[in-house]
């Protein structure tokens, strides 16, 4: 729900920009405080080797071959083979939402760990992939490694508008959960930034089943603070931002059962997900992007 009268289609990035110094910040803070490499294993097993290809790791070159064959071969390592970081951001209207406290709106928050979770993994040498729910003028990218991905990872995220009607089109999250199921391979991480409002009944489920088939599942449920807390006082008057609905109510009697409604829908959505093996998170877009970094990672390990 938004008090405000219009929607806003264009980011209000507000502190969080410019996204790229933003996401290196919280990448380097994070990489500060850990004395071994983030979304990885602690016990990785020794694979074998392969043709050296642009973009991969230079601290795993045989240097041996080098001498003696004088050929650019890597290492591999069975945690590390098929270790792809696959980032599903929610770009749909309600994400645009901005409180009178937040540093951004939610995208702009889910942004910026979307790109901080990109540079970490492309420093451990692995791939990153990045699709939406909903938006307009962005695509997705397809997986790849390298310094370059962090920059098509940030255009992307940058470029994209939030737009889309999770009601008026309970469809909207099929493409995405399609395309990850295919893409997604065994050892995968797969992380889901969303407010999880107006979704379809069952979403929970269908999101939930991304943590098959060998697949690491983290969703972070992304509110703003204002839809945390229902700071509002008097009487006031809502509007959807996703769907037509509009209320105009008491905000100091409705404040308990909003709470206890969107608690109720938290639940759902935890439950859903632990059940198989995920892990859920719940995040405002007024924390510290480094903590929810950190939380995503230490989730993985």
């Amino acid at each position: 729900m938004n008090a405000r009268p219009a929607i806003r289609r264009a980011i209000d990035w507000g502190e969080l920009a410019p996204l790229r110094l933003r996401a290196r910040e919280v990448s380097e803070g994070l990489y500060s405080g850990l004395h071994r490499s983030a979304l990885r294993g602690a016990g990785v097993e020794f694979g074998g080797f392969r043709e050296y290809v642009a973009g991969d790791d230079l601290r795993w070159l045989d240097r041996r071959a080098l001498l003696r064959h004088d050929r650019l071969v890597v290492r591999q390592f069975e945690t590390e083979t098929d270790r792809a970081v696959c980032l599903l951001v929610d770009a749909s209207a309600s994400m645009g939402f901005r409180g009178p406290t937040a540093p951004g709106a939610k995208f702009a928050f889910a942004a910026v760990v979307a790109a901080a979770l990109t540079r970490v993994a492309i420093s451990n040498g692995d791939p990153v992939s990045l699709t939406f729910a909903g938006g307009a003028r962005a695509g997705a990218v397809g997986r790849a490694g390298g310094r370059e991905q962090f920059e098509r990872v940030v255009a992307a995220l940058e470029a994209t508008e939030t737009v889309g009607d999770a009601v008026a089109d309970p469809a909207i999250l099929d493409a995405p959960l399609q395309a990850l199921a295919r893409t997604a391979t065994r050892g995968s991480i797969v992380v889901v930034l969303s407010d999880l409002l107006d979704w379809a009944p069952g979403s929970a489920e269908r999101v939930a089943a991304l943590a098959s088939r060998g697949r690491v599942l983290v969703v972070v449920q992304t509110l703003d603070a204002a839809e945390v807390d229902f700071p509002f006082s008097g009487t006031v008057r809502l509007r959807a931002l996703e769907g037509t609905a509009v209320v105009e109510t008491d905000a100091d009697v409705t404040r308990d059962a909003y709470r206890k409604a969107l608690d109720s829908l938290t639940d759902e959505w935890r439950a859903a997900v632990v059940q198989r093996r995920g892990r859920f998170l719940r995040a405002t877009s007024s924390e510290a992007a480094l903590g929810v970094v950190r939380d995503i990672v230490k989730a993985v390990r």
